[in-house]
């Protein structure tokens, strides 16, 4: 067996020995081959190959091809002869053979979105932003507000606002034939006039109200067909003033049918009275405090009143159940304004939604108010609503004077009893601290309100008034309307009293009215919310 094995061995080295020299060509190109691959991942991009580069080599060279972009970033032209704004880019690219793959074009943009009535009666409103972060412009909405006016409310980038000089023009296009779009022989045109309500409390978005107003048309898209308003929103630079870009906005779209409704509740009387713009609503509220702040203005505001409020975020099923009831009277809408918190405006973008309010209702109510939800109107026992705000008629805006409540301090005789009472009933003790300039809410003619804010609108038509001292007034109970729990934290058997260096004194008079509330409300909607929680 070892002679077979040693033989075997000696076989093996004698053919290896022969081949040597085809071992040694082999081994070599391997070795060369290997070097190649080694020293092609070193060298620039511009020496690699692929089939593209050897295709000439195979194929006849095609003829050169260009491919031409062109942007026009703005062109606008302004009746007053104002400068047109254009910018052009052209970008040319000539290659020395077939590209495998042409460029695609951008994308349509996505169809704006509209306002929806939801099954259960909550209208649902709709943002749609334009521009890049931060938007140029946020369109929530546009109203027309007279014969050859328009509003369009919105939010703009605050830097831009801030360290640039953006501008917004107005254009009408009336409708033609069919569904057809046409501009006139002289397209019409005017300067926008931007409003900033919010100035110096804007975030990464201020609010703007822009008004369009055509002064040397009668009546705007009177020829019966339409047609559509658009908004230019024209950044000016925005700090770079080599660089300008104007995004064109649809903000409104309008039919002869439209033009009709609106005559018809521009020319009759006020269809409300008095009606309420909320501020945004969010948090965890209290169901029950939600509830008495309703039943207590219902009654005070009357038969012809309304009320808007605006939920972002605030509106839970339980403050749902509360509202629902109001809601089938007719006295309450509710409006889904969730959506703007994408846009990191001032405290819930309240400033945007009070101005759509105000132009959404402008010609629907004789008087418009302004307060919040944990905030009561009040008029002493020997004068009326009416017979006050017809006192106040020849003023377009009143403000209205703040009574501060304290939100813990209840009377000792309301111990062991106190969860059987509203908020407002038991919560009795005042503020009478002297000598504090204290946030006043307000009431205003909407008719002659271009623009407006949270504590008084600076943008109005008319005289404003604050000597309203013993006329209106209102009681505040601040924060009760964000805390779910009994507010009566602690008692106090006397008539005056300093904590913490606030002296407060006793105030029975939203006490007095408590009952008639009460009665009110299960009158108007039975016992539906008789057990409402906190």
């Amino acid at each position: 067996m070892s002679m077979e094995k040693e033989k075997d061995r000696k076989m093996f080295v004698g053919v290896v020995w022969n081949c040597a020299a085809e071992l040694k060509y082999l081994l070599t190109a391997l070795l060369f081959l290997c070097s190649f691959v080694t020293i092609l991942q070193f060298l620039p991009a511009r020496f690699s190959l692929s089939a593209t580069d050897l295709r000439p080599c195979l194929n006849t060279p095609p003829s050169p091809t260009t491919i031409t972009s062109t942007t026009t970033i703005s062109l606008l032209e302004s009746r007053s002869n104002t400068t047109t704004a254009t910018a052009t880019a052209v970008t040319t690219a000539t290659t020395d053979s077939q590209p495998d793959h042409l460029p695609l074009p951008p994308p349509a943009p996505p169809a704006a979105q509209k306002d929806q009535v939801l099954e259960n009666g909550v209208v649902k409103r709709a943002f749609n932003p334009y521009g890049a972060a931060a938007y140029n412009f946020i369109l929530m909405s546009a109203y027309r507000g007279g014969p050859n006016t328009f509003a369009v409310m919105g939010l703009a980038s605050k830097p831009l606002h801030v360290f640039g000089k953006p501008s917004y023009q107005c254009q009408w296009v009336p409708k033609g034939g069919a569904d057809s779009y046409k501009q006139e022989s002289e397209p019409i045109f005017t300067d926008g006039q931007k409003i900033l309500p919010d100035w110096g409390y804007g975030r990464v978005y201020t609010v703007v109200v822009v008004n369009c107003t055509f002064s040397a048309i009668p009546v705007v898209g009177g020829g019966g067909g339409g047609g559509k308003l658009l908004l230019h929103a024209i950044t000016n630079g925005g700090g770079d003033t080599n660089f300008n870009l104007t995004d064109t906005i649809e903000a409104l779209s309008e039919t002869s049918e439209d033009l009709k409704k609106f005559d018809e509740v521009y020319k009759a009387k006020p269809k409300y009275d008095y009606l309420y713009c909320g501020s945004s609503l969010y948090g965890n509220l209290s169901p029950q405090r939600v509830r008495e702040w309703l039943a207590y203005h219902i009654r005070l505001f009357g038969e012809k009143s309304h009320f808007v409020i605006h939920d972002a975020g605030g509106v839970h099923p339980g403050v749902m159940e509360v509202l629902k009831p109001w809601m089938e009277k007719g006295y309450v809408t509710l409006q889904d304004i969730r959506e703007q918190e994408r846009f990191d405006g001032y405290y819930h973008n309240q400033f945007l939604v009070v101005n759509d309010c105000l132009h959404r209702y402008r010609y629907s109510a004789k008087w418009m108010f302004f307060f919040d939800v944990d905030e009561f109107i009040f008029v002493p026992k020997k004068s009326t609503l009416k017979t006050v705000m017809d006192s106040l008629k020849d003023y377009t805006q009143f403000t209205i004077e703040q009574m501060p409540m304290s939100n813990k301090l209840c009377l000792a005789e309301d111990a062991g009893k106190s969860y059987r009472k509203w908020g407002f009933e038991k919560l009795v003790y005042k503020d009478v601290k002297r000598g504090i300039r204290r946030d006043r809410k307000y009431a205003v003619q909407p008719r002659n309100v271009f623009a407006t804010g949270v504590h008084m609108s600076q943008n109005t038509v008319g005289k404003t008034t604050h000597k309203t001292e013993g006329r209106i007034m209102y009681f505040h109970y601040h924060g009760t309307i964000a805390e779910r729990r009994e507010p009566c934290r602690q008692v106090v058997n006397t008539t005056d009293i300093n904590i913490d260096g606030t002296p407060y004194s006793v105030d029975t008079s939203m006490r007095i009215v408590a009952g008639f509330v009460k009665r009110f409300e299960l009158k108007m909607i039975g016992s539906v919310l008789q057990r409402t929680r906190q």
